[in-house]
């Protein structure tokens, strides 16, 4: 199976599991977290640019995502293009907040931070 096959079945779960890796440390550092899928990319959106896993992954993108019984391998990046940044937020929203076209995204999706990781393969 591929993996956008995979992460497509994967995305009805409720959170994954992200390990970043510290940045001061150099320990691996899991938190679980809300996402969504498109295609082969991971999406998560963070509160603050100050999150530790935020900083983490902006020195090393290294990262991996478990999702149910499946560990990823992927490179971790803060999203840039407005297409798809609405993209994160979105999907997002849609699967944790019940938002619906013709609705207003809330403060949460509209503020957060978004966060794509474009997954390689599974462990």
């Amino acid at each position: 199976m591929d993996i956008k096959t995979l992460l497509s079945q994967l995305s009805t779960e409720d959170y994954c599991y992200l390990t970043t890796t510290g940045r001061v440390s150099g320990r691996p550092h899991e938190i679980e977290i809300w996402f969504g899928t498109h295609g082969n990319t991971l999406y998560l959106l963070s509160g603050s640019e100050k999150s530790d896993w935020v900083k983490n992954l902006r020195k090393d993108p290294t990262v991996t995502v478990r999702i149910a019984k499946h560990t990823f391998t992927g490179t971790a990046r803060v999203v840039e293009f407005k297409e798809e940044e609405l993209r994160a937020r979105y999907l997002l929203a849609e699967k944790y907040q019940e938002w619906e076209e013709g609705k207003t995204l809330s403060q949460w999706a509209q503020t957060a931070l978004p966060i794509a990781i474009d997954v390689t393969f599974d462990k």
